[in-house]
């Protein structure tokens, strides 16, 4: 975007004590505003005590196009409203799936009904997703559109030389949170580890489930078969990948977690227990952790 538009603005609340305009290296121009998280880098939802920041930025720049991402981010949502109130086009885009029953799904598609009410375009990053979407936010399809995620496979090429000989390794790049999947993840480790002596567990990430995570590798005296890196950045992300022949994601709500291609690209065997989330990436990859027991016999070691 910054090389094909004249000029990208992000607006975005405060890190810690970074507040104020900052300039990124590619002279990506950044406001962070005085607004501090109280929950997992969301901010309070006030609806109008951002208004005259949003309308102030907006003008400033000359914004012609304000993009907000996320259905649970409301400042997403509060600086849609405020373009929205001033002439400005808006584009909202999501890559989550959410249910429809339980309480925070029926909070969080209110609001994001109301706030799609008098939107330009929406932008999903798979037909399921957009189904979805359009299901949730009561719109209409027209206005929806999928453009698949997508990776530079020249930064992300395989190397075989850095894979265990006699070793299969399971490879994990997430969030280590509730949606990721963190319980499934926590309880089949074991089940596959006690299974097959030959598979590893290499998992990247961090998060509040990063407890629940060693408490089961230390229950089951796994400590050199599941191996935690803690967070990543994203330039270290393919030298881990190379190191594994299965990629695993369990998330619970991903739409098309770009990591599986990435994963792909890397040489290794994505696997997912989304259905959903697979079938949009590739109808014929291998399915979910119900049959493992089965797909893991290719990679017995003899």
């Amino acid at each position: 975007m910054v090389c094909l538009l004249p000029q990208v603005i992000v607006v975005t609340h405060a890190y810690g004590n970074r507040t104020g305009v900052r300039y990124l290296s590619s002279f990506l121009k950044v406001y962070y505003l005085p607004i501090h998280v109280f929950f997992k880098q969301c901010t309070v939802p006030t609806m109008f005590t951002t208004l005259p920041l949003i309308r102030d930025i907006c003008i400033r720049e000359q914004i012609d196009i304000l993009h907000g991402h996320g259905a649970f981010s409301p400042l997403c949502h509060e600086a849609i409203l405020h373009a929205r109130a001033i002439g400005i086009r808006a584009v909202f885009t999501d890559h989550s799936l959410f249910g429809f029953a339980d309480y925070s799904s029926i909070n969080s598609n209110k609001f994001l009904e109301f706030v799609l009410t008098d939107i330009d375009h929406v932008i999903c990053v798979s037909y399921t997703s957009k189904e979805n979407t359009v299901l949730r936010a009561k719109l209409v399809p027209a206005i929806v559109s999928v453009i698949p995620n997508a990776v530079d496979t020249s930064c992300f090429t395989p190397d075989v030389s850095k894979k265990r000989q006699g070793r299969v390794t399971v490879v994990v790049i997430s969030r280590l949170v509730y949606r990721k999947g963190m319980d499934l993840l926590a309880g089949i480790i074991p089940i596959i580890c006690h299974h097959h002596k030959h598979v590893d567990f290499l998992i990247g990430g961090d998060g509040n489930y990063r407890v629940l995570i060693e408490q089961v590798r230390e229950q089951h005296q796994l400590m050199e078969r599941v191996i935690l890196l803690g967070g990543l950045d994203h330039s270290q992300v393919r030298d881990v990948l190379i190191q594994g022949d299965i990629f695993l994601n369990t998330s619970l709500t991903e739409a098309f977690c770009i990591a599986i291609v990435e994963a792909a690209s890397c040489g290794c065997v994505p696997e997912a227990v989304a259905l959903l989330l697979v079938s949009a990436i590739s109808p014929d990859c291998r399915l979910s952790v119900l049959k493992w027991a089965g797909f893991l016999k290719c990679y017995q070691v003899t």
